[in-house]
């Protein structure tokens, strides 16, 4: 595998979206219209290749499509991983795409790909989806349901972005292709250029060679799931046994009328409820929700490490830094704060709050950027936990 260059943070920034400032692109583009930068990542060089991705694709911990226009049995035929290698030995030689999910969970070198992104919160990052294509390939005009940036690898490929508007698939296929796709603009993307398109908005791209594109997807929760994770706590703080309760009726006029009154009352159960666990608890429920990973947790460690031996470590060179596959973020709560790991929660004490945007911040942390906090035994304790859990990892040489 190749390393990614580093790139000094101002230039990134600028060259990444450009020239406008992370404020402006804000403004103007996030969720609103797409933007096109040539040599966005100038001098790009593939952090994998064609084949390490097929093998990661083959992985049974791995979620990759392989997506046929032409199928063995049927028009845009879509097989789920973990893929086949001989399938993938007989491919032909055109019209057909290989996608691959959170590749930065995978390899480093993909995951140095999002440290330009860093203007986004890190809790609305999704992944680094990479997708291979021979001549002709293609998933077909579609659209999508969060921001991506679209970083084009090795080869060339065609982008072309319509507008927004209700989404009408053709039916009877795999995939959700629209049925009908009018271009609004069009453009050639060649290594280190970037397309970014924002939700909603119909775009199709076709390889015009051997070619690679690494999709940087943010996240962003459905209503359904914010609805859900707070119903889901409701009901499961509420007496199961408490009744509907009228001890002021008074004698019906109209016996099969839902009164007014009765109305109100009901009313009142909900909001009552609802209002117990927005006032006290929505902070925490959101947290663990947007914290969620979308396969399984890191996998802890399995044994304990000790405070002193993290303190030793740290003293010795070695850095901690989030491991890929975890998710983490934070909410102030006066001087005090929430850290969410991975779908849980860490109550930090107002002497421990200032580790949650460092443990949040997505680099590798020092022993001289940890030291107001490793004197604190307690400190290094929820350091020691979340290098247990599987959240934090060590960098650097070993001790």
């Amino acid at each position: 595998m190749r390393r990614a260059r580093p790139v000094p943070p101002l230039a990134r920034r600028l060259g990444l979206l450009g020239g406008l400032s992370p404020t402006r692109f804000l403004q103007r583009h996030w969720q609103k219209q797409p933007l096109l930068v040539r040599q966005a990542f100038p001098g790009f060089v593939d952090p994998l290749t064609p084949d390490e991705l097929a093998g990661l694709a083959c992985e049974p911990e791995v979620e990759s499509r392989l997506v046929m226009e032409r199928g063995p049995s049927r028009r845009w035929q879509l097989f789920h991983g973990p893929q086949d290698p001989r399938r993938l030995r007989r491919l032909p030689r055109s019209r057909w795409t290989l996608l691959v999910q959170e590749v930065d969970k995978h390899l480093p070198a993909v995951a140095a790909l999002l440290e330009p992104f860093d203007f986004v919160p890190r809790w609305r990052l999704d992944d680094v989806m990479v997708s291979f294509a021979p001549r002709g390939g293609t998933v077909g005009p579609h659209v999508d349901s969060y921001d991506v940036f679209l970083v084009q690898g090795r080869g060339r490929r065609r982008w072309q972005v319509g507008a927004r508007g209700p989404a009408d698939f053709r039916p009877g296929l795999d995939l959700r292709i629209l049925k009908r796709f009018r271009p609004e603009a069009e453009w050639l993307l060649e290594p280190g250029d970037m397309l970014y398109v924002p939700p909603g908005v119909a775009h199709h791209g076709v390889s015009l060679e051997d070619s690679l594109t690494y999709s940087v997807g943010f996240r962003a929760p459905s209503r359904v799931d914010v609805l859900l994770r707070v119903l889901e706590r409701v009901v499961n703080g509420t007496d199961g046994e408490r009744r509907y309760e009228d001890p002021d009726l008074r004698p019906a006029a109209r016996p099969g009328e839902i009164g007014p009154d009765a109305l109100r009352r009901l009313r009142s159960v909900v909001e009552a409820e609802t209002s117990r666990v927005m006032s006290a608890d929505f902070a925490r429920l959101m947290g663990e929700l947007l914290t969620e990973p979308k396969g399984a947790p890191p996998r802890p460690l399995g044994r304990r490490l000790a405070p002193s031996e993290l303190h030793r470590r740290l003293r010795g060179g070695r850095r901690l830094a989030p491991a890929a596959a975890s998710r983490t973020a934070f909410v102030r709560r006066g001087r005090a704060a929430l850290l969410f790991v991975d779908g849980r929660t860490h109550e930090l004490l107002p002497e421990l709050a200032g580790l949650a945007p460092l443990v949040t911040s997505g680099r590798a942390l020092s022993a001289d950027e940890l030291r107001p906090w490793l004197s604190r035994h307690a400190a290094r304790e929820l350091l020691a936990a979340l290098v247990d859990c599987g959240a934090l990892e060590w960098r650097g040489r070993r001790p």
